[in-house]
């Protein structure tokens, strides 16, 4: 004989255990919490661009010295973030941080078809995170005359400091709503399994489909009853004995 649950059925046992489904839910979420504003160390980013341009004085630049330029642009995003510049990088803003860690901190990304170069840092600090753009534009601007004996870069934007600079992680309303989801789920699936594991039966429908039988009659519980019966009666008494004693 096929088990088939209906929708009804599903309801219900969310709805049985709907406590132990928000108290697991609640969990991730004050943890999230947690981590979010007392934990993580916010990170702030900001930005600065340089331009890849051929300097010929008067002359117009052509067609051809463009597609040199972005062809240069693959070789000049390696070169940003080589020892060669992040090393006087350090030495100029007189960092703590090694050079490694300044390099994971910067990202190079090129404009698609474009001769715009983006560098982004990364830092807990917002005005640090300003200073480390910026500096390692100019120093890549000076420091690639001497390198590949070209001057076609220029700076097009500085990085600017904010005065009320978000930071871009964490992002505590996301990782809580994330944890909330989770939890959620996590929750749901722990009240299918219990009830799932619940073998005790609980009403005549549970004996209908356990034994296949129909069920001929249902004897009440009269425990309530009865002990509202001998708490009436008991009240009589002393009722009667307040009478006999008076």
């Amino acid at each position: 004989m096929e088990e088939t649950i209906s929708l009804k059925e599903l309801f219900d046992t969310l709805k049985k255990r709907i406590w132990i489904i928000l108290l697991i839910a609640i969990i991730p979420v004050i943890i999230s919490t947690v981590l979010s504003f007392y934990v993580i160390t916010p990170i702030y980013k900001t930005s600065t661009q340089i331009l890849v341009n051929q300097n010929n004085g008067d002359q117009q630049t052509t067609s051809g010295d463009i597609r040199t330029n972005l062809e240069l642009i693959n070789t000049y995003n390696v070169i940003i973030k080589s020892p060669a510049i992040l090393d006087k990088v350090v030495e100029e803003l007189d960092l703590t941080s090694s050079v490694g860690k300044l390099n994971s901190q910067i990202n190079v990304q090129s404009e698609k078809n474009s001769q715009v170069v983006s560098i982004a840092v990364e830092d807990p600090n917002p005005e640090m995170a300003v200073k480390i753009a910026n500096t390692t534009a100019e120093v890549f601007q000076r420091e690639i005359v001497k390198i590949m004996n070209v001057n076609n870069v220029s700076i097009l934007a500085y990085a600017d400091f904010d005065e009320n600079p978000s930071p871009i992680k964490p992002q505590p309303l996301l990782n809580i709503a994330i944890a909330l989801v989770v939890g959620l789920m996590i929750g749901v699936g722990v009240a299918f399994l219990l009830e799932y594991l619940d073998n005790s039966i609980k009403s005549e429908q549970d004996v209908e489909n356990i034994l296949g039988l129909p069920v001929l009659g249902v004897i009440t519980t009269m425990e309530k009853e009865e002990k509202l019966k001998r708490n009436q009666m008991h009240k009589v008494d002393v009722v009667r004995g307040e009478s006999v004693g008076s």
